[in-house]
């Protein structure tokens, strides 16, 4: 693989379990025993009732565009080949939301509300990365 020259994720122990799934190509998230409400990023209590009855579970990933932006000016220069790109939030089936791109898809193309799936990019042989495309 070439150097990937972009930030990369700091992997924590609660993390771990997510980005280990990523590199298998599956999508987990932690869900409570108790409530089972699923929650984005991982900590070691539900953000929902404050319980400590964690458990991961293997979902999806699907979900739609809450929001986005296109990107013109990169925030580095690391990034100045990819410009102009689309930076969202996803608002995964499950509840939770994250930050990610989108991709695969034309600037004038992004809707908020349009349904995504993941796309998992081997960025190193240690990270992957999820990214969302439209679903067509």
């Amino acid at each position: 693989m070439n150097a990937y020259k972009k930030p990369l994720p700091t992997i924590t122990e609660d993390g771990r379990p997510f980005w280990e799934a990523l590199k298998q190509h599956r999508f987990t998230l932690q869900r409570c025993k108790s409530c089972r409400k699923h929650q984005f990023p991982p900590r070691i209590l539900c953000s929902h009732c404050g319980k400590r009855d964690i458990e991961w579970s293997e979902v999806s990933g699907s979900g739609h565009v809450y929001s986005f932006t296109a990107v013109h000016r990169p925030p580095d220069a690391v990034f100045q080949k990819d410009v102009p790109y689309l930076l969202a939030v996803v608002q995964l089936d499950e509840g939770p939301r994250l930050m990610t791109n989108l991709v695969g898809c034309p600037i004038e193309a992004a809707r908020i509300g349009m349904r995504v799936t993941p796309v998992f990019d081997d960025v190193t042989d240690e990270v992957t990365l999820v990214k969302f495309r439209p679903v067509e």
